[in-house]
């Protein structure tokens, strides 16, 4: 099944327009810029949501982490075969 599809006309650099001609086949041009569009486009989404989300965590909030996650991770195994084991 394909994707509906709509034509939209933007206005690019030359010399971006003239590298895509050169590299691309005329028939995957298209394609090309759409990939290449929803890649930044999700890049951009990720920062904004790295940029937004920056310093939520607080420390204080997790006091079970403050030896570190890897010391917290041995802990919850260890306690875990301990279970097992009685």
């Amino acid at each position: 099944m394909r994707a509906s599809v709509k034509q939209a006309n933007f206005i690019l650099p030359e010399d971006l327009i003239e590298e895509l001609k050169a590299t691309v086949s005329k028939r995957q041009q298209s394609k090309v810029v759409a990939e290449a569009l929803r890649k930044e486009l999700k890049r951009m989404k990720l920062e904004k949501v790295l940029t937004s989300s920056f310093g939520v965590w607080q420390e204080k909030d997790h006091p079970e982490l403050r030896k570190g996650a890897e010391t917290h991770v041995r802990s919850l195994r260890k306690s875990s075969r301990m279970e097992r084991a009685g």
